[in-house]
């Protein structure tokens, strides 16, 4: 390693040293909420008993929506290259348990936890799967891991990258590292082109425009036919989906459809699905407390929902796309109040008119092309956004438009996987 990337690391695993016991108190803290952040804990220090047999692929998700963007991607590069075992590391339990979701039945595919960017843990993760090659979905850029890589020739390709404005400006503030990690990678494909042009800017060479390998996601088999029971279950009743939603939005989602249910359709069902499943048995108090009646997915899994039931929550993962076909509209979670937004993917390609907030940042390029198509709508907050849904209920030409103009659009995104591919064969791989 040249002496001045030493130089610059050394002061970043320095300050690892009075940070891992933080790390470990803040693990300690989630796991209050959720007990999973206990469990393979030494897989985060760089400790592993998890053997992969035959040539590695690493491929890192951190979190619940990278990890489903990544199964298209994942599922190519075992096609693509057959005697070869994929690990897919995650930061979060979600991630983990949505992998197992996905490929649990599948033994060329494993899962662990990436360990913190100390060199130390780093080291013991390369030296125990010893990858040929990596991809890091989206945007994670570990300068200890990246360097590690390309001094042991392990190509990485950041695939699926996007990155926003704000997450632009504080990848800026530590512009060394930045530039660092950034050079150290084979190369970037990028969502947009305005992603290629932020990363750019902050240093990245060999970016490329492949697309978001979200559209390639396709619900299976057994998703549609739950999706078509789940509609079948609350039958004729109009139904509105408040979808992946956070903090803070719930209680005025809520508030909304309190005040806007009777003079809409007061037989009007809403689903409702925290992002975090952590937050699930918090939102069932908090519909309680809005005097609302209130079931569970989990409390019934194959009956459905009392007639009685005002707010169907949704407790499960990896069901989203079902809950998407059982909606007749869907308000889309993270873009209510200043959190970026969810991807409205999943609606649009199922045909599920989308409602979009004021805070889209995190997708702002897909947001701005899904309203233009006319998959999507925007509103300017919740109290519009539930008046919005409810008209839409009573319209049905314009909710056909709405569904027809979604899965047109995502058919027209589709293709990032294979372009994917094809960045990892000009790389030699």
């Amino acid at each position: 390693m040249p002496l001045f990337q030493r130089l610059l690391l050394l002061p970043y695993n320095l300050l690892w040293l009075p940070a891992l016991p933080a790390a470990f108190f803040r693990l300690l803290g989630r796991a209050r909420k959720q007990p999973a952040y206990l469990h393979h804990v030494q897989e985060r220090f760089g400790s592993f008993h998890t053997q992969a047999q035959g040539p590695v692929i690493w491929v890192h998700a951190v979190s619940l929506g990278e990890t489903h963007a990544a199964e298209p991607l994942v599922r190519a590069l075992l096609e693509r290259w057959p005697e070869h075992t994929v690990v897919l590391t995650h930061m979060t339990p979600t991630g983990r348990e949505a992998s197992k979701a996905l490929f649990g039945g599948n033994n060329r595919v494993l899962r662990a936890y990436l360990p913190y960017d100390f060199e130390p843990f780093v080291t013991r993760f390369l030296n125990h799967f010893r990858p040929m090659f990596g991809i890091i979905m989206e945007t994670e850029l570990w300068p200890v891991l990246l360097t590690a890589c390309r001094r042991r020739d392990v190509p990485v390709l950041l695939a699926n990258a996007r990155l926003s404005e704000r997450s632009a400006r504080r990848y800026a503030c530590l512009p060394a590292l930045t530039r660092l990690a950034l050079g150290a990678l084979a190369a970037i494909g990028a969502q947009s082109a305005s992603d290629a042009a932020r990363l750019a800017m902050l240093g990245a060479q060999r970016v490329s425009v492949t697309g978001n390998i979200k559209f390639d996601v396709e619900p299976s088999p057994e998703i549609l036919a739950l999706g078509a029971d789940f509609r079948a279950r609350r039958g004729t009743r109009p139904t509105i989906f408040a979808a992946s939603t956070r903090e803070g939005e719930e209680e005025a989602i809520l508030d909304a459809f309190i005040r806007t249910r009777p003079l809409g359709n007061p037989e009007t069902l809403l689903i409702l699905t925290p992002r975090h499943p952590q937050r699930f048995d918090e939102a069932e108090t908090l519909i309680q407390s809005h005097g609302l009646s209130v079931s569970r997915r989990s409390a019934a899994p194959a009956e459905p929902a009392p007639i009685d039931t005002q707010v169907w929550l949704g407790d499960s993962t990896g069901e989203m796309f079902a809950y998407y076909i059982a909606a007749d509209v869907t308000m889309i979670g993270g873009s209510w109040r200043p959190f970026g937004g969810q991807n409205p993917i999943e609606a649009c390609a199922v045909g599920t008119p989308a409602l979009l907030g004021p805070h889209t940042f995190n997708f702002q390029r897909v947001a701005d092309e899904a309203v233009e198509a006319g998959a999507a709508r925007r509103c300017d907050d919740i109290e519009s956004g539930m008046r919005t849904a409810f008209a839409l209920l009573g319209d049905s030409a314009a909710r056909t438009a709405m569904s027809e103009a979604g899965k047109a659009f995502a058919a027209i995104n589709r293709g990032a996987t294979a372009r994917t591919i094809s960045l990892l064969n000009e790389l030699g791989l």
